[in-house]
């Protein structure tokens, strides 16, 4: 990596490409475990000499013969001339490859010992171990794509939705580099119009200066707005709806989330108290990824570990974007019941009045005085009975009827809104200044702390030991 100014703005900005690593890497490409394929794969200087030493095609003897980025049947063999597997092999030469380097890729067969003694053989050759996330890092570094696309080879990997794919495709396209991209410029030409005013003050065009700065101020202040919009959706699709079923012990809840699961992931009893601990699964609701926690019932106990399993399932509704409230409809309302309702009143939450199967005794208008009345839907979950309402609530819940177009960029990462949010309130400080006739040199100061916030979201202003974070959350081998 290098450093270098950026003209005259002060900026101090990441310039990458070059194929600035010296060593070869390699990695098993594959889940471990046994399986139709596996790969090894191999990006640095060294890649395709690596490769000719343990690689013989049937037909392509010499690896230099062999086309980029075509499959060539053959054999590896051992230091001893032993056959190892009948494999294809492929080279992909820089710059046109993932990570911008020459890149070799082996596809054998995905047997445990195959893979191992492929993986021995291409280490003991000269490659290193490869890094969590290095393949992708080097593609990074090497200009191949940014920091905002890197990130989305993750969401794109971990997508459990269809909504969750296609966004992180786009981003992955580069459409929300795109967008940031669009405001660094807006942000990079008012600053043009600030030195301009600044070096020739003889000109008089402050005036002129400042209605520029506000006119393009105020548009690269729109996109953003539109982005942090998009970030509840986005947040969603990636990390599902984070939602705490709750209630007094024995009410139904292990019993609904065993429902909406469609299988006996929890014990039910008709012991109160049987739930101890959170179980938390995911689901797909109508293209809403649900992240379900089936918590312990709500009572006072002396129960030691009955006592801990509160604790986190109040810990849990702190964090929920969502609480499933279960009431046991057939009994009247208790003071646990009220207690518990007072607790969550500032959540968004959906009211399941359960077992009215049973007849409804329950006196649900105490509850309308703290939820609203469509909200509280009355269901049993031993007969399926009102499970159709209880997902459109929760899909109600999720977008509260504000879907973003497909055609949108949609942000999902928490880094990414969390700069946006910093660049936004940097930008609207610069706007406020010039309309108090504040001098357009200290104006610049926030511009420049806008333009640099978002500059980490692309990698153009971020510190390396940022990018070492981030690129350790991604398994080896990609």
């Amino acid at each position: 990596m290098q450093i270098t100014q950026y003209e005259n703005t002060g900026f101090l900005i990441l310039k990458r490409g070059g194929n600035v690593l010296e060593d070869t890497i390699a990695a098993v490409g594959t889940a471990p475990g046994e399986a139709g394929i596996g790969i090894v794969r191999l990006s640095g200087k060294d890649s395709e000499e690596i490769l000719a030493k343990i690689f013989q095609g049937k037909k392509v003897k010499d690896i230099n013969d062999m086309p980029s980025r075509y499959m060539t049947y053959g054999f590896i063999f051992d230091e001893d001339g032993k056959r190892i597997d009948e494999v294809l092999a492929v080279m992909m030469r820089a710059p046109y490859s993932y990570t911008g380097e020459d890149v070799a890729e082996i596809h054998c067969h995905g047997g445990i010992i195959s893979i191992r003694k492929i993986m021995e053989l291409v280490l003991s050759k000269g490659a290193r171990l490869a890094e969590p996330g290095e393949f992708t890092k080097r593609g990074f570094l090497n200009g191949r794509i940014d920091l905002a696309q890197s990130e989305a080879v993750i969401d794109v990997i971990t997508a459990k939705t269809d909504e969750g794919l296609h966004n992180a495709m786009n981003q992955l396209q580069g459409e929300l580099s795109a967008k940031v991209s669009l405001v660094m410029d807006k942000l990079l030409s008012m600053l043009a119009h600030i030195e301009a005013s600044i070096d020739f003050p003889e000109h008089d065009i402050e005036d002129i200066t400042a209605e520029n700065i506000k006119t393009q101020g105020t548009e690269a202040k729109e996109i953003l707005e539109e982005l942090l919009d998009s970030y509840y959706e986005g947040k969603i699709q990636r990390d599902g709806l984070s939602t705490a079923i709750i209630g007094r012990p024995n009410v139904g809840k292990s019993s609904l989330l065993n429902l909406l699961l469609k299988e006996n992931r929890a014990i039910v009893t008709d012991i109160p108290g049987t739930t101890r601990d959170i179980i938390e699964e995911y689901l797909n609701v109508k293209g809403v990824l649900i992240k379900l926690i089936d918590t312990a019932g709500l009572r006072e106990t002396e129960d030691v570990v009955e006592k801990i399993g509160v604790e986190k399932t109040k810990e849990a509704i702190s964090k929920a974007d969502l609480v499933i409230l279960i009431i046991d409809a057939s009994q009247e309302l208790t003071s646990e019941d009220m207690t518990i309702a007072s607790l969550i009143k500032d959540k968004r939450v959906i009211v399941s009045a359960n077992k009215i199967d049973l007849g409804v005794c329950a006196d649900l208008s105490k509850l309308e005085e703290i939820f609203k009345k469509d909200s509280i839907i009355k269901m049993s979950v031993k007969s399926k009975q009102g499970i159709e309402l209880l997902e459109k609530g929760i899909w109600d819940a999720a977008y509260s009827g504000n879907i973003k177009t497909k055609g949108s960029v949609v942000i999902s990462n928490i880094r990414h809104k969390s700069l946006i949010d910093k660049a936004y309130e940097s930008l609207e400080r610069a706007l406020e200044a010039i309309n108090e006739g504040i001098p357009l040199d200290l104006i610049s100061v926030d511009i420049k702390d806008s333009w640099r916030y978002l500059g980490e979201i692309t990698g153009d202003t971020v510190e390396e030991d940022i990018i070492t974070e981030i690129f350790s959350r991604f398994c080896i081998g990609k």
